[in-house]
Parts: C-alpha cells; structure tokens; sequence
C-alpha cells in the first residue's frame, strides 16, 4: 500500500502546530510503511524527513482546485492531508482530510499569515457549517486529533465519513523522568503558542501581578502592534520576557528549567505545548476545558480561564515540594500514553480500510 503525506502546509523556517504535526506524522509513518510526500516549496525540506517527495503547487494556489490530476500519477492509493481543504476534482486514491478544531467558528479571526482574499474567504467559512460538510464528505475518511474533536463533528454532523483519530504526540528527544523536589527555582513561566485573541494571553499577564519573583516567558513569534497590545497590560514590577521565537533546543531548555508551563487558552484542537512540557516533568497550568482536561488527565492543574487569581494560585502550589515531585510524576506518566509510533498506526489502519471500502 502506497501513502502519499500532503507536506505542503509545512512552514520554511520553523514549525507552527500543524506543520510539526504533519512533519512527525510522515516520519513516523515512515517507518512502517511506503511513505512519500508533497512539497510546494523546497524551503520546506529540512523542517521534514528524509522521505521521497514531488514536488507540486502550493495548496494556496487557483490550481488546488485540479491538483489531484497531478496526484493522479503518483500511483497511491491512500493521500493524507493535515488539513481539510485539498482539492479532490477527478480524484483516482483514497482520501484522508483532517479537522483539527472547530475553534474559528467561535473566534473566527483567521491567522495573520495567510493573504488577505484567504482570510476573507476564512470568515466568510465560518459563518455556516455547511461549507465545512461540503469539504469533508470529499474524503473517504476523516481524521482528527482528539476526542474532543470527534465530539463536535458528530454534535454538528459535520460528515457522513468515518471518523478515525489520528493524536498528535511529543517528539521522541523530550522524553524524559520525573523531575526532582526544587526543580524550576528559577520561577520561570513558560508559554509556548500563537498570539491570537483565543490564546488568553491577556490573562496570565494580568496574573502576574499576584507573582513577585516569577518571570513570564512568551517565546512565541509576535507582530510589533500585537506585543505593543500585551505590554501595556503588564502590571507594575512584573516580569514579562518577550523572546519573539526560539529555537527547539532553547525552548526544551526552557521547558527542562521552567516552574511550570502555561497555557489558558480558551479553545484548543489539542494542546501541544502541555504534552511537550509533561514529557519533561514540567508541571502545566492550564485552562478548565474539555480538550485540556483530555491532554492533561489528572497530571494538570487547572483553572478558569477568566480568572488571573485563580492562574497566580495555582502557581503558588507548585512552591510545595511535594506537590511539586507528585505532578512531575503524574506528568511523565501520562505523556507516555501519547506517541508518533501510534499516531502512525492509526495512520495505516485507517489508510487500510480505505484500500478495503475502495475495493469492494
């Protein structure tokens, strides 16, 4: 069985949530079956695996609209896309396409990244489920990463395919152990995630006012107006760090030393970054909702999102040692229960009953 990964929502110089997510998937699956890739710009190629690649249009193209004529040729017999929106016209191969979220119908600003007609477009998607139905019910089965997702597409009949999860996991290097009494004395926070009004950065600003001594690191990439919003809320004699992007042995590091991560967000498709931090012992602060409740398990502290009070409390129980050992314990614990080599398991069994409904 031949599975062709559409690559081409990778980013050129560093990852964002989907492109590591497709990068991990292909490496992964890679391993356990006959795996190439899609690329649209060659840029892309040393964020991703040593895999065989074609090279073909950008998914932002007019041309998406045709491009399964090209894909056509490749032979394969089951074509996975991390995202929901590639074009299928005159399509020969099983299909996959993947719904992260349903977060943009709730807080529709689309990302800043894409060209304003995309962005139009991407409000105007929002408005309705229909166009998302349309989408979807192109693929022969659709994936998602969560049970939470999963949730919502049957809540919303967002699809007459089969539903399959296919999760999203750490990296195989931030396994780690259980971390010791006293670790991230440094009183170091860590953020790791997107600047978007969803995120709630807002309030883990706010929170550190009740914080003296800690230090709030925001290491994601954020525009000049965007940042210029979040200083004016730091409160007076807080300690807010804004890094602008780092690499991922700086945020690992990050991560290795912090007190804890944080992330208050008030919708998610997964949560990442909380997986990240507790395959490394780091204890997570998160936001009281369902996808984080599913991530985090018993291994996370959780608060109300709207409450700063509540974020500063929960940072001041991690003082406790033994508080502090029995959530890094929990932590390790429960990031093992998420890992690539299963995410692409997931992959082939779905990619194998896609082979079988075709065939019958």
């Amino acid at each position: 069985m031949k599975i062709v990964i559409d690559a081409r929502f990778t980013r050129t110089d560093h990852h964002d949530g989907i492109s590591r997510y497709g990068a991990s998937l292909i490496a992964a699956t890679a391993k356990i079956a006959d795996v190439s890739m899609l690329v649209s710009d060659v840029r892309q190629l040393p964020l991703l695996p040593d895999v065989p690649y074609t090279l073909i249009s950008s998914p932002l193209s007019p041309r998406e609209l045709f491009v399964a004529r090209t894909i056509n040729r490749l032979g394969a017999d089951v074509v996975v896309c991390p995202m929901q929106t590639m074009g299928t016209w005159g399509r020969k191969y099983g299909l996959v396409l993947t719904l992260h979220d349903l977060i943009y119908y709730e807080h529709p600003a689309p990302p800043g990244f894409l060209p304003a007609p995309v962005r139009l477009l991407w409000r105007l998607y929002h408005k309705a489920f229909w166009p998302q139905r349309l989408l979807l019910n192109r693929a022969d089965t659709v994936a998602t990463i969560s049970r939470t997702t999963e949730a919502l597409i049957a809540k919303y009949r967002l699809t007459r395919r089969p539903v399959r999860i296919i999760s999203n996991a750490p990296q195989p290097e931030q396994e780690h152990g259980p971390r010791p009494a006293g670790a991230g004395e440094d009183r170091a926070l860590v953020y790791m995630g997107s600047f978007m009004p969803y995120k709630n950065v807002e309030t883990m600003v706010a929170g550190m006012a009740g914080l003296p001594g800690y230090t709030l690191h925001l290491l994601s990439r954020i525009t000049p107006q965007r940042r210029a919003e979040l200083e004016r809320l730091v409160p007076p004699g807080a300690h807010v760090v804004f890094h602008n992007g780092v690499t991922d042995g700086e945020y690992h590091e990050f991560l290795r030393s912090a007190a804890a991560l944080v992330s208050l967000s008030r919708a998610e498709g997964y949560g990442l970054p909380l997986v990240e931090a507790m395959a490394l012992g780091t204890p997570v602060i998160a936001s009281d909702i369902p996808i984080f409740r599913e991530v985090g398990g018993d291994a996370a502290l959780y608060v109300d999102p709207a409450s700063p009070r509540q974020f500063a409390e929960a940072v001041h129980t991690l003082q406790d040692n033994a508080r502090w050992e029995e959530l890094s314990r929990r932590c390790v614990a429960r990031a093992r229960e998420f890992s690539w080599d299963e995410s692409a398991r997931q992959l082939v069994d779905a990619a194998h009953e896609i082979v079988v409904r075709r065939r019958r």
